[in-house]
């Protein structure tokens, strides 16, 4: 049971309406995530202009999502896994890239360094070894890098976000690979 109850278009403040309709226009629905943020202008305000910020990135949609879907195994967050996987079918990841997403995993390379660079950055709480910060910048430019650490961090809201809500699943529900765990 989710600890905050989303709010609805009609209850939600002044301050956040005008947001969640945005959404509600785009996506057709208003996700759970972002309805219980909505309650705070604060807290959506944050996710939706980071989420702005990012959309004028390099990495592009794929990666970004691709991204997304490994940070929340590394995580275990299964709201996110399953808003990942879904939004990534949309944006044309195949069901194989998005079981290997799940896994850590990518067959492009670049898709892969990135995924490596996040796991490094989840599992060192941001205090990358010079390995793998070399590892990175191998096959990535440092603009990327610095996305890669965005979206990390970003991702990384959104997951103890509902970890600490306890945010009801309102995607399709996927299996969180544990092999991906940190």
């Amino acid at each position: 049971m989710a600890r905050i109850e989303p709010t609805t278009l009609d209850q939600a403040p002044e301050s956040t309406k005008q947001t969640l309709e945005g959404i509600q226009s785009k996506l057709g629905k208003v996700p759970n995530l972002l309805a219980t943020l909505g309650k705070s202008p604060a807290a959506l305000n944050s996710y939706v202009k980071q989420k702005e910020a990012l959309s004028t990135g390099v990495l592009g949609d794929k990666v970004g999502e691709s991204l997304a879907l490994a940070i929340a195994n590394f995580s275990k967050c299964s709201y996110c896994a399953a808003a990942h996987n879904a939004i990534g079918k949309l944006v044309g990841l195949s069901d194989d890239e998005l079981e290997r997403n799940r896994n850590g995993r990518s067959d492009d390379p670049k898709t892969q360094a990135a995924i490596d660079l996040a796991r490094e950055v989840v599992e060192s709480r941001g205090f990358i070894s010079d390995e793998a910060f070399d590892r990175a910048k191998s096959q990535l430019s440092e603009e990327e890098v610095l996305e890669v650490i965005t979206i990390t961090t970003f991702n990384l809201f959104t997951n103890y976000m509902n970890h600490a809500l306890n945010t009801e699943i309102d995607f399709p529900e996927v299996e969180l690979a544990a092999s991906a765990a940190v």
